[in-house]
């Protein structure tokens, strides 16, 4: 199976195996730049598996993924962790911010990872804040705010690099219904204004409600849902 014409990502005949659990079993993926794909898929299915082998986090035992043209297997673990800094962004279930920082720096830290000088990292940083609508928590600590401002600020973290992929996994699961609906707008909408390819793992079908597209993963294989218009 080729990978349709214009995929940012895509990956062919995916499979990873935990000793004797397989967790892919000949799994695809693709997705084009500005498009939002949610994956979804019962708990242990391996949604997750799957992302964490698309980002280059955990390498497949066989299969191919490719971004914008490059195998990621030929690929140096720096190459690939140069990938995840500034060309993919991340998004995950509990924030992850690091507690020690205002969210600002929280923010601004992508860049700073990069080389970016302090003042320039946040003042981007706080761009992206303001159009997170939590530019107000700039000079707060992750532990000051609420689980859906702390989300937004994730979100914010994610996107200042400019990522061409950003991965949400499970990005409204620790957040109440309208926190999630108000996050999940807010990061289609910033993702989608700087064109960027979003996959949405998730198994809730009003955050899928988001994408344009659904891929759903059950026991390792993938299928790919044609949505009525």
């Amino acid at each position: 199976m080729t990978p349709p014409s214009g995929s940012l990502l895509a990956a062919e005949e995916l499979r990873k195996a935990y000793g004797p659990t397989m967790a892919l079993d000949g799994a695809h993926f693709s997705i084009h730049p500005g498009e939002v794909v949610a994956v979804m898929g019962p708990s242990g299915s391996g949604k997750s598996t799957l992302l964490h082998c698309l980002a280059g986090i955990v390498p497949p035992d066989s299969g191919s993924i490719t971004y914008n043209g490059a195998e990621l297997a030929t690929m140096s673990d720096a190459q690939r962790s140069a990938l995840r800094r500034s060309e993919f962004g991340f998004v995950f279930q509990f924030g992850q911010l690091v507690p020690e920082l205002t969210c600002v720096e929280n923010v601004a830290l992508p860049l700073r990872l990069n080389g970016t000088s302090r003042k320039e990292a946040e003042r981007a940083a706080l761009g992206w804040m303001q159009r997170l609508e939590v530019d107000d928590l700039s000079k707060k600590r992750p532990g000051e705010v609420s689980g859906g401002q702390g989300q937004r600020v994730a979100v914010a973290r994610a996107l200042v690099t400019g990522p061409r992929v950003l991965f949400a996994d499970e990005p409204t699961g620790a957040l109440d219904s309208l926190n999630g609906e108000r996050v999940m707008e807010l990061l289609t909408e910033a993702a989608r204004s700087t064109n960027a390819a979003v996959v949405l793992v998730t198994h809730e079908a009003r955050v899928a409600a988001y994408s344009d597209r659904e891929i759903v993963v059950r026991d390792g294989k993938s299928r790919d849902m044609e949505r009525a218009v």
